[in-house]
């Protein structure tokens, strides 16, 4: 390809992206959701946190199943005023006490339902909550009707294997992250700074 070829080709992508940029002028909150079984969900959600945090945004975060493991987002973003609340019995498997899991998702969910019913927050993050409707510890419709409520600024992301599809539905954008290949795989362990 020659460079006038190029430059019709990249002019051509130009005008595709501007279209598309100047049909999009609506202004509202959104829900994403970062799902699959790859590597990396809570990593986007953390990610878009920071960038938030950048532009002066609100944020806050729930964790449904990291427990009180020591986390370098975590550790990051609080500095900056970003309110964690982490369910306390940590991973269900761990556990494996469905009561005190089930409990322990309620109360966790009662902090959510006072963000997503704040206007002062601009994102909040229901980080691994795919798993707490999946194990039936919350009702499915309650967390739809939540997210449908809640101020129509305000952002939410969720993240979490195996997502119910009306939450796919209810979503604006949604990610996949499919494992093509991980280090753990090949017997390397997880790492601070890297993997937490």
């Amino acid at each position: 390809m020659n460079d006038a070829q190029h430059q019709k080709r990249q002019q051509r992508l130009k005008e595709k992206v501007d279209t598309r940029i100047e049909q999009a002028q609506r202004e509202q909150g959104i829900v994403m959701i970062f799902t699959g079984n790859g590597k990396g969900k809570t990593t986007a959600a953390m990610g878009t946190a920071t960038r938030a945090v950048g532009h002066q945004k609100k944020v806050g975060v729930v964790q449904f199943i990291k427990g009180t493991w020591e986390n370098g987002e975590r550790n990051l973003l609080e500095q900056f005023g970003v309110p964690f609340y982490v369910m306390e019995t940590g991973f269900t498997w761990e556990t494996q006490d469905k009561s005190a899991d089930t409990a322990a998702c309620l109360n966790t969910w009662q902090y959510a339902l006072k963000l997503l019913n704040n206007p002062e927050y601009d994102l909040v993050i229901l980080d691994e909550i795919t798993y707490m409707i999946s194990f039936n510890y919350l009702p499915l419709d309650e967390v739809i009707s939540a997210i449908s409520s809640r101020p129509s600024h305000q952002n939410v992301i969720i993240t979490g294997r195996g997502c119910h599809r009306k939450l796919i539905d209810l979503a604006d954008t949604v990610t996949e992250m499919r494992p093509i290949k991980h280090a753990f795989d090949s017997g390397i362990k997880a790492q601070k700074g890297i993997d937490w």
